[in-house]
């Protein structure tokens, strides 16, 4: 299944979510993060989103994965953080 959202993280910047997902699993196949928020490294975004394939749409695994990802590679990111990166995944089942 494709989904897209728009989120607005709160106290930060705009979040673009494009989802591919399983139905069935609710494991993720790909996601695609963009919006006006900044990432370091450049390719922090390709590695969380590598990172996510099979991971399944539940709030609690999406936060612990993409804060062990970021604490794993020493990645920064302003107006975006785990949580407001996974309210924005989880807003594209809606």
């Amino acid at each position: 299944m494709n989904s897209k959202s728009v989120y607005k993280v709160p106290n930060g910047k705009l979040l673009k979510i494009n989802l591919n997902y399983n139905e069935k699993t609710k494991n993720i196949e790909t996601v695609r993060i963009t919006g006006d928020f900044f990432a370091y490294p450049e390719e922090a975004i390709e590695l969380i989103e590598e990172e996510l394939k099979n991971v399944r749409l539940e709030k609690n695994t999406l936060v612990e994965k993409i804060q062990s990802v970021i604490n794993e590679h020493g990645l920064e990111f302003i107006g975006l953080n785990a949580e407001g990166l996974t309210e924005g995944i989880l807003m594209c089942l809606k």
